[in-house]
């Protein structure tokens, strides 16, 4: 596509590769045909809009305008704000979100945002529980009481494996062992394997002899109730820390992100409440997010 085809544009959206080097080079090429008062925004999911606007003639035109699979059918609109985004850009980026009719929540810029941030901890709590050995069933149902839309292996599918793999990296990079990359998970995708396990047309799904044959199980399983509370602990503490790093203002804003971008059950109303009534609040942060509802 010849790029002068942006040259009247008002609003351009990148929604490339995930790799910080290829979306700026995207940026560079768009912004030399571009109006002066063009927004750009990035679909990136977990690289920080910063580092990609570090390069443009004009930064604080870009924005994170980041949207949730399927888009037509997740309501949830993460918009991140760079250090120099423009409150003009920011305004019309929420603007374009209400015409869209999505739900959208400013974020401020970090890796992986809001949403992935917190299903990639709990991810890597499953699968770090998995990798020591507890058997791929305990650890795909043992999260089952909290009632998420699917399982974890189950969305390690749909995510697929090089992309979990690419996001926990940079959020290992991050914030260290909280987001600890799976050596398991490295294998199979340098064997060509993309998903942990296949779903037959009949009975459960079962993880195929010859990616079998490529991990390394450990002798530390864990049972339902183990992994359960360690996965809320888990999330209670990276949500604290979320709020005391100002990505969002408020435990609401995090309810709304996963309820609206990763399907949490609404009738438990909102992770937050659910980790307070828990104990995990407690126990993994010091503190309630809700300490009204004490």
């Amino acid at each position: 596509m010849l790029k002068e085809v942006f040259a009247d544009a008002d609003f351009v959206i990148e929604a490339v590769f995930e790799e910080i080097s290829v979306k700026k080079h995207v940026f560079a090429e768009i912004e030399a045909v571009i109006r002066a008062d063009c927004i750009l925004a990035t679909n990136t999911s977990s690289l920080s809009v910063a580092e990609m606007a570090s390069d443009l003639t004009n930064p604080e035109r870009l924005v994170g305008f980041h949207f949730f699979n399927p888009v037509a059918a997740m309501p949830l609109l993460e918009i991140i704000q760079a250090p120099e985004t423009s409150n003009e850009v920011l305004a019309t980026a929420f603007a374009l979100g209400r015409a869209l009719r999505k739900t959208s929540v400013l974020v401020q810029d970090c890796t992986a945002f809001v949403v992935n941030r917190v299903l990639l901890r709990l991810m890597g709590e499953v699968l770090r529980a998995f990798d020591d050995g507890t058997p791929a069933d305990v650890a795909d149902q043992a999260l089952k009481p909290m009632g998420l839309p699917m399982t974890p292996f189950n969305l390690l599918a749909m995510i697929g494996l090089p992309v979990c793999l690419h996001v926990t990296q940079s959020l290992n990079t991050a914030f260290g062992e909280r987001f600890p990359v799976s050596p398991n998970q490295q294998r199979l995708i340098e064997h060509g394997i993309t998903s942990l396990w296949e779903q037959k047309p009949e009975g459960d799904p079962v993880i195929p002899a010859r990616t079998v044959g490529l991990l390394e199980i450990g002798c530390s399983p864990s049972t339902s109730d183990e992994l359960l509370a360690r996965v809320q602990d888990a999330l209670a503490e990276e949500i604290a820390l979320m709020l005391d790093e100002g990505v969002v203002p408020d435990p609401q804003d995090i309810d709304l992100c996963m309820i609206a971008g990763a399907g949490w059950p609404l009738h438990l109303g909102g992770i937050t409440p659910y980790l307070d009534q828990t104990g995990a609040s407690e126990r993994a942060a010091g503190r309630l997010f809700h300490p009204a509802n004490r």
